[in-house]
């Protein structure tokens, strides 16, 4: 009985692990395709219209195909199941595509920063923006609303799998939707006689951009460092742990992240006259219900400490 119920949470492991590599591989599909046409759309409507601005959101657009793949890469290398080298999975392979998007995210909100402070000193001396047509207008709507429904979208599935790498494409998304903000401000007050509009636009999307990035690696980082989990949750498993028959108390709950998933270690205390095999039956209670009710936790781990009466 006891080796058929691991066998089940074995098989629904795998299950899961399988539709959330799924559920990753979809969203990064149709985000490539997105951005491909895209760019090629804002390509064009800049080269057409003339603006510099819609040129660079078009270059934007291109490189968020590389941040998809890094996030493939990162989701195919974490969802491996263990091995005789990595006994405890490859979860934390996930964290390293976080820290390398948003490694990017942080070039891209600096490039964007950068290129508004040098417009600035550029007006400021003396020169001259050119003006840009209509059609780079419109591109910049357009991919204000395909960018920011792709960021809805993406982080969505990012929060329904807990991946903190398509988290991380999905910060990408909101940067290229603020970047196109950015230069939908620019071009409109280009057009309405006030160019120096467009680099304080990239100055203040440069800062935001900087923050998400700074959040995502910091998120990442914690997964590494066998961050403990949230208090909120490690009081929801001690409430779970005592409505197992036959625990008196918990004297131990520790909490490690481990990329996407979760460890859990407990120590329990139960009558210490009962015989071996019952307190055996109570730790197992207590390790299948931490790991059917918090579906995040990877293994849980539990000793029994002996208490009179």
């Amino acid at each position: 009985m006891e080796h058929t119920e691991n066998k089940t949470i074995i098989h629904d492991t795998e299950k899961t692990a399988s539709w959330e590599q799924q559920t990753a591989m979809k969203v990064s599909g149709i985000s490539i395709l997105v951005n491909l046409l895209l760019s090629v759309f804002k390509l064009i409507a800049g080269i057409v219209a003339h603006s510099g601005a819609m040129i660079s959101d078009a270059i934007h657009s291109a490189s968020d195909v590389g941040s998809t793949f890094i996030v493939i890469i990162g989701v195919r290398l974490s969802t491996k199941k263990s091995d005789k080298e990595h006994q405890y999975g490859h979860e934390r392979m996930e964290c390293v595509s976080s820290i390398v998007l948003a490694g990017m995210l942080l070039v891209t909100g600096l490039g964007i920063g950068i290129t508004g402070a040098r417009d600035i000193v550029k007006s400021t001396s003396g020169g001259t923006i050119a003006i840009p047509g209509t059609l780079a207008l419109i591109a910049a709507v357009v991919s204000i609303v395909v960018k920011e429904w792709m960021f809805w979208y993406t982080r969505g599935a990012a929060k329904k799998i807990n991946s903190g790498a398509l988290m991380a494409d999905a910060w990408h998304h909101r940067s290229d939707a603020l970047s196109s903000i950015g230069a939908f401000v620019g071009i409109f007050g280009a057009r309405l006689g006030y160019p120096i509009l467009d680099p304080i636009a990239s100055i203040v999307i440069c800062v935001m951009i900087a923050k998400a990035s700074i959040d995502i690696f910091r998120d990442a980082i914690d997964k590494m460092v066998d961050h403990s989990c949230d208090a909120k949750t490690e009081e929801s498993m001690k409430r779970e742990i005592l409505k197992v028959p036959g625990v008196r108390r918990v004297d131990l709950l520790k909490t490690r992240l481990f990329g996407s998933k979760m460890y859990v270690d407990i120590e329990i205390a139960a009558d210490g006259s009962i015989s071996l095999f019952d307190a055996h039956d109570i730790a197992e209670n207590v390790h299948h219900t931490i790991e059917n009710k918090f579906k995040d936790v990877k293994h849980c781990m539990v000793h029994v400490n002996p208490i009179n009466g």
